[in-house]
């Protein structure tokens, strides 16, 4: 059987590599490295040094103190070695490059940074050393690795079990494997990629160089584990050359392990990479939580998961105390503070909503302002959790922020949240204050919130004191717009009285969930159901929330019209997806997959018509709120800057004719205080003319002075006058 013949195979490849002088399984030598003599103007000017980030005793290329003779200075390099990299996000692409620039810098070992989606598979057989920077991405099939690794490791995968190839067919290949993953998406899914590329460059022969390491993103100590693994790395690749390359560890221009400025310029200088700069970090955020997530199982005989020594990662990424860590790392502070967010404790945010902004200067509100009445000068957008469930493809926050299933993160109390929360936002309006066209009594009014949009980032109801949270917002009459992605079924049905309570229905089927939301969940479908079942016995306004992504849902109306008996909301929005451009790496996603708002509106046209047709009503016949009349739900409203619309029910919100989608406050809070038990049409107000479906305005209310900005999106159709979403 295969069972007893693999062990002789295996003994006599170890016979081999004896015979050949080679080392099987996880080398414990180092790799033989030949120094090369450089003449002394070899290394051009102390910019582009192999030490330039060190202090050097003369204007010369190289430190007083460093190995060199009169034939010039030593500079050691692995010779037909590379690192390559696997990325959906950017941030396997970064270590990659950061882990060059530290073996050049401080190791004297000089590797060649390939993109895997440049690399032919077939030239792995000629690489001395091959070191392997590789990110899962939770993709419709599951767990894979990013689209430009996918054909290596499919070579890797086949070969590996191809007999044509056999056991030795690298085994005069070092190699080593670091993984980009998060563990919240389960053990099975955890760094799958990288994984089963380190378990196929074993079965081809490949020595491996040192142990994979599996970083993981979630537990905040990614960083750390990356930056452990090449110091070890590197002592294996040339143990007399550490350190002596450039900066000593802990030295002063040394900073947690990183090269240095001056080096890292000089590289990028050298390899034509704009982001690895001096000041890289002004324009774009370093900081990837993006779907650089993980996942597998290892399924080969003597398979070593995690890092060097035997250290579990559960282990790296924990705190060895026992004690619950804050959510917030400081590198997730700083990278969500320069998009604008003010922090609140260690798990809380808020920040100033463009369309904020655009009512205090009486330039038009939000879709929320068109559809429901708030005062856009007057709304606070915020979150109690920064931490999410899902990883969206069209997420537009840029998913810098953390993820997982659970709270397991230190906790501060609603109270503080609530009166921080007030506070940075009061600070952040206090800032618009001489801004031109800002109007003086929109900024009073807007030093006194009066609306809190529960959907800045993260998954609100994740927060184990949500019910409390709201409750301190209702007694200060502030409205609540919460949000959540329908993943916790249990924690909606505890939600107390909500102004107005959404559920992100992203897909229609369990595979289209899958590939838009990439929840964490493996039960995601069911909890889908559940949340949207639990809409069924709320009592206040209800909202099913669609994003719309052509080519992946947009087409899907008859199945979205099954599922609204479900939850029987009161309302359906459906708004077209945000184009956040290629600065997030999110997705693949471009314009093309922004539908117009003509588009939008045939949708929500459509899915009243597929339920209709589902009821087995006359399509045919009177119109009333612009659907047949035995319709369910009929078309509301519309906002077309944001490419948003609104269905609605029309019992109870089609009066005479006439839509009652806005919302009375005021009524509200007094019901919510009253302790009585109350219903969504206690409180509704008529929706005025402007902003009803077909108005001439559009949704932008007459009384706002309306600014059109040029906008010059890559791939947008100029000849198409409907607009397409820029955010809410």
């Amino acid at each position: 059987s295969m069972a007893s013949v693999l062990p002789k195979l295996r003994a006599l490849r170890d016979s081999l590599r004896t015979k050949l002088g080679l080392h099987g399984g996880q080398s414990t030598a180092t790799v033989a490295v030949e120094p090369t003599r450089k003449p002394p103007d070899a290394c051009g000017g102390a910019e582009s040094c192999c030490r330039a980030d060190d202090d050097a005793g003369d204007p010369g290329c190289c430190r007083a103190d460093d190995d060199r003779d009169d034939a010039g200075c030593v500079a050691p390099t692995v010779t037909g070695g590379r690192i390559l990299f696997g990325s959906q996000t950017g941030t396997a692409r970064r270590l990659a490059h950061k882990l060059a620039n530290s073996l050049r810098t401080r190791h004297r070992v000089d590797l060649q940074v390939t993109d895997l989606a440049d690399y032919d598979p077939e030239d792995l057989v000629k690489e001395k050393v091959a070191l392997v920077v590789l990110s899962t991405y939770e993709s419709a099939d599951g767990a894979a690795p990013p689209d430009a690794a996918r054909w290596f490791c499919k070579w890797a995968s086949e070969s590996s079990r191809d007999e044509r190839f056999g056991m030795l067919y690298l085994m005069r290949v070092k190699f080593a494997v670091f993984g980009c993953g998060n563990r919240e998406y389960g053990a099975e899914r955890f760094n799958a990629a990288a994984r089963a590329l380190d378990a196929d460059l074993a079965r081809l022969g490949g020595e491996r160089v040192l142990r994979r390491c599996d970083g993981d993103e979630s537990s905040g100590k990614m960083e750390e584990q990356f930056h452990d693994w090449v110091d070890k790395l590197a002592v294996r690749l040339n143990p007399e050359g550490a350190n002596k390359g450039g900066t000593k560890r802990g030295g002063a221009k040394k900073v947690d392990g990183r090269a240095s400025a001056a080096a890292a310029k000089a590289y990028a200088a050298k390899e034509n990479l704009a982001a690895v700069d001096a000041d890289a970090d002004k324009k774009e955020t370093f900081y990837d939580t993006d779907d650089e997530e993980g996942s597998g199982d290892d399924d080969y005989e003597g398979a070593s998961a995690g890092s060097e020594d035997g250290m579990d990662m559960e282990d790296m990424g924990g705190d060895k105390s026992g004690e619950k860590r804050e959510m917030v790392t400081p590198q997730l502070r700083a990278a969500l503070t320069k998009q604008g967010y003010k922090i609140l404790g260690s798990h809380s945010g808020v920040k100033l909503c463009r369309w904020t902004k655009a009512q205090l200067r009486g330039r038009g509100g939000c879709y929320k302002h068109s559809f429901y009445g708030i005062e856009s000068h007057r709304c606070m957008e915020a979150t109690p959790s920064l931490a999410c469930a899902n990883k969206c493809v069209f997420c537009w926050r840029h998913h810098t922020n953390p993820v997982g299933r659970e709270w397991r993160w230190q906790m501060d109390d609603a109270e503080t949240i609530v009166e921080k929360a007030v506070s940075e936002h009061r600070g952040m309006i206090k800032q618009m204050k001489g801004v031109p066209g800002v109007i003086p009594e929109r900024f009073e009014e807007g030093m006194d919130p009066r609306h809190c949009a529960l959907s800045l980032v993260g998954e609100p109801i994740m927060y184990p004191e949500i019910d409390k949270f709201v409750g301190l917002l209702h007694a200060k009459r502030i409205s609540t717009f919460l949000v959540t992605n329908a993943q916790f079924p249990d924690a909606i049905k505890n939600l107390p009285a909500i102004t107005q309570l959404y559920v992100s229905v992203d897909a229609a089927t369990p595979e289209t969930l899958k590939a838009i939301d990439r929840p964490l969940f493996g039960d995601y479908w069911d909890r889908f159901v559940g949340s949207l079942t639990a809409l069924r016995d709320k009592n206040q306004r209800t909202v099913y929330r669609l994003t719309l992504v052509k080519g992946m849902n947009a087409e899907d109306a008859a199945e979205y019209a099954k599922l609204i008996d479900l939850g029987k909301p009161d309302f359906i929005e459906i708004k077209g997806m945000t184009y956040c451009g290629t600065t997030s790496g999110a997705s693949n996603l471009t314009m093309e997959n922004v539908p117009y708002h003509e588009e939008v509106k045939k949708f929500g046209e459509d899915l009243c018509m597929a339920r209709l047709k589902q009821q087995g009503g006359d399509t045919g016949g009177e119109l009333t709120g612009g659907t047949p009349k035995e319709a369910e739900y009929g078309l509301a409203c519309e906002h077309a800057h944001s490419c948003c619309i609104l269905l609605g029910r029309k019992d109870p919100y089609l009066v005479d004719g006439e839509w009652y989608t806005w919302i009375d406050y005021e009524k509200f809070q007094d019901l919510s205080a009253s302790g009585e038990q109350f219903r969504s049409e206690d409180y509704m107000l008529p929706t005025p003319h402007w902003s009803v479906w077909g108005a001439e305005e559009g949704g932008f209310d007459p009384g706002e002075t309306r600014v059109r900005k040029v906008r010059n999106h890559p791939g947008k159709d100029s000849a198409q006058s409907s607009p397409r979403p820029t955010g809410d």
